[in-house]
């Protein structure tokens, strides 16, 4: 598939399309009211050690309820929780605008902002867990992530551009309203769309949604490509935290550009952010992935390594363009490889974890990098390049065989998720059905399963005549039924952990999707009281 036709794809998702317009409006409203909160802070202390202080108290509430947050994304709603996250954060921000109008201390805003921030703390394991649901197969997931940091940067080229403008006029209190409005609009995008819960199974006894699943149980088999993962999300924000927080430091001290000049180099991230969007989303589609976090993670730390290095302000813009573009590249890539990692089942607190990891080193850079850049920019951004190029090194070699994505599904397998009683389950789920199954060619008067054999596979007639017959007590075989294309067989032994009651046999030549009985079970724990409604289904049925 083409980058073209994989936007077109996205955009074609009519949910995920209004989801990312939602937040799009959201995120201009995000970057505004950082550059003016950070730009406010300045004015009234002009201590880099107080700035740094501030921005990584900023992050704190990140660090405590990262966690929790993840424990209510696997638990509610995540749709609701965003919701609920996007309209507390809207009233803070009129909260903000009228401290700042009334000329109340700035250590108010400062509390107002760690309160929004609180809240802040819930969207990021929700989003993260909630924008899987709502593509149709995997195939739109690296796209989606794609499109979805598009257009966050274009929004951190558009929020610092309008930052710049409200500031050259004096204007702060309009920044922090701007913000309230974007974050009315998302909640009411949010209204619109599906909701959506984490997919546990059901409980054996009642068949009521089981507790969340256990974290350490099912990460067990993926964990060294995870710490891969979190090593680049550690190394990324300690350097990004650092990097947010002293561009003020080096537009008004060391360029000389003034105040404004904090929203073009914001800007100049926001411009290489949508650049290397762009290019993640042809290279997610590639099967090795490796390459990508790894030219991301280079592209990164040589951006910033340039940006000590260089005294033209406009050589900065540029090399603060590429920092930006291979940090994109490589959270891009990264996402979407975690997203396809982690059952859906544990998605949020995974997140939350992951998170949690991620702005406790931000908070760490964002204090440690602007001290020690006062007085030797250029040496600590030379040190923050390498930090990244050693990471991304790392960060591959952990990965392994978990960086190449599995080749493209059998569109014979494919049809596995047009059996009607599979709709509405996680799209990543049935991907990975999908992956376990294989497709069997049979040929007139082949059995398939045999009356007493132990079961095995979940069947699905792709095409073909297929015959049921069961043997009477005397052994004398019996005709029970017919099945042709779209109809399944071999589920009722799976479930009741039973010999198969019948034989099936192929009347003409044909094809079946065969699932192996462990990767069906775990199918149809994926849907809250599946496992009873096939049950009830073929409750009296002679035959299997």
């Amino acid at each position: 598939m083409g980058v073209i036709a994989a936007y077109r794809r996205v955009l074609g998702n009519r949910p995920l399309a209004r989801l990312l317009f939602g937040e799009f409006i959201s995120s201009i409203g995000d970057w505004l009211y950082l550059v003016a909160l950070l730009v406010l802070i300045w004015d009234e202390a002009r201590d880099p050690v107080v700035l740094g202080l501030i921005g990584a108290a900023r992050v704190i509430p990140y660090i405590v309820l990262s966690v929790p947050a993840g424990i209510v994304a696997d638990r509610f709603d995540r749709r609701m929780v965003l919701m609920v996250t996007d309209i507390a954060r809207g009233v803070i921000m009129l909260l903000i605008a009228g401290a700042v109008l009334l000329n109340m201390s700035v250590w108010v805003v400062v509390a107002l902002a760690i309160l929004a921030t609180c809240f802040s703390a819930f969207f990021s394991p929700a989003i993260g867990a909630y924008l899987p649901s709502l593509v149709r197969d995997e195939s739109e997931l690296g796209p989606a992530n794609s499109a979805w940091s598009s257009l966050d940067n274009l929004a951190f080229f558009i929020g610092p551009a309008f930052a710049a403008l409200l500031l050259g006029i004096g204007s702060l209190p309009a920044a922090f309203l701007l913000n309230a409005l974007t974050f009315g609009v998302v909640a009411l995008v949010l209204w619109r769309l599906p909701a959506s819960r984490a997919r546990n199974g059901v409980s054996a006894e009642d068949g009521k949604p089981e507790r969340p699943a256990g974290l350490r149980r099912v990460l067990a088999p993926v964990t060294r490509p995870l710490v891969g993962i979190g090593v680049l999300n550690i190394a990324d924000g300690f350097v990004f935290g650092g990097l947010g927080v002293i561009t003020v430091i080096l537009a008004v001290d060391v360029f000389g550009v003034g105040e404004a000049g904090t929203g073009l180099l914001n800007s100049a991230v926001g411009v290489g952010g949508i650049v290397g969007a762009v290019i993640a989303g042809a290279l997610v589609l590639r099967r090795r992935l490796g390459p990508p976090l790894l030219v991301g993670a280079l592209g990164l730390g040589a951006g910033i390594a340039l940006l000590g290095q260089v005294g033209d302000f406009a050589l900065a813009l540029a090399a603060m363009a590429l920092a930006s573009a291979g940090a994109l590249l490589l959270e891009i890539t990264a996402t979407t490889l975690l997203q396809r990692i982690v059952p859906d089942s544990v998605r949020g607190r995974t997140l939350g974890v992951m998170e949690t990891l991620t702005v406790t080193a931000y908070a760490a850079g964002a204090f440690v990098v602007p001290v020690l850049a006062a007085s030797q920019p250029a040496v600590v951004l030379l040190a923050c390049g390498a930090i990244m190029a050693v990471a991304g090194v790392l960060s591959i070699l952990l990965l392994g065989r978990w960086a190449i994505q599995e080749p493209t599904i059998n569109p014979v397998v494919r049809l596995l998720a047009d059996v009607p009683m599979f709709g509405g389950l996680p799209p990543a789920r049935m991907e990975a059905a999908m992956r376990a199954a294989s497709d069997l060619k049979v040929k007139p008067g082949e059995q398939v399963i045999r009356q007493g054999d132990e079961a095995d596979y979940f069947y699905v007639i792709a095409d073909g005549t297929f015959e049921v017959t069961q043997a009477s007590e005397r052994g004398e075989p019996r005709v029970l039924r017919q099945m042709g294309a779209g109809e399944f067989f071999g589920e009722i032994g799976l479930l009741s952990g039973v010999p198969r009651t019948a034989t099936v046999t192929a009347v003409s030549a044909g094809t079946l999707i065969r699932l192996p009985g462990d990767a069906f079970l775990e199918l149809v724990a994926a849907g809250p009281g599946l496992t009873y409604t096939l049950l009830d289904l073929h409750r009296g049925a002679t035959a299997d």
